[in-house]
């Protein structure tokens, strides 16, 4: 069988992450320029090649000077590193949906993530283009990748969580 390659779809894709400030709320940001493509044999897209890449000094949080301090040298240092890569290594059912597993690449380091994908369907537009939806979901701990700034709070704890919650919603089309 030959392989099909999806290319994203950016006006119907969102890729956001979330993290806890204070530790007692969560503030969400956003990428804003990304692109990725998804590579597949089949038509169930068991075994898809993923691959993704964003460019850091897009990141927004609705805060114009969180985001110049993100995309300074106490975080993303996107002078550096423009961008965060990702290449999958797996793409694998897991029934209606799919765990994704890959090299995730930030500030030039190169982790292993794994990623919870919900199937959304495919879907005929009314251009005739064919569409394929899925939402991703999984964490990653911000240190492993440099992102290690943070304060100590008087009253405990740290201004920045580790944890950090990713989130995209990525439409390709065939």
């Amino acid at each position: 069988m030959a392989s099909t390659t999806w290319a994203l779809d950016p006006t119907h894709s969102e890729l956001q992450f979330k993290v806890k400030h204070l530790m007692i709320t969560t503030v969400t940001g956003s990428l804003s320029v990304f692109s990725a493509s998804l590579t597949s044999e089949a038509d169930d897209f068991q075994g898809a090649q993923v691959s993704f890449e964003a460019e850091t000094n897009s990141i927004k949080t609705g805060n114009a000077d969180r985001d110049n301090h993100l995309i300074g040298a106490d975080f993303f240092d996107s002078e550096t590193f423009p961008k965060i890569k990702f290449s999958s290594t797996s793409f694998e059912k897991d029934g209606d949906d799919y765990v994704l597993e890959g090299d995730l690449t930030v500030k030039g380091t190169t982790k292993p993530v794994k990623l919870n994908v919900e199937f959304g369907g495919i879907a005929a537009d009314p251009w005739g283009n064919t569409k394929a939806g899925f939402t991703l979901t999984g964490k990653i701990n911000r240190s492993d990748y440099g992102l290690t700034w943070n304060a100590a709070l008087e009253t405990g704890g740290v201004m920045v969580s580790e944890e950090v919650k990713l989130a995209a919603e990525l439409q390709f089309v065939k």
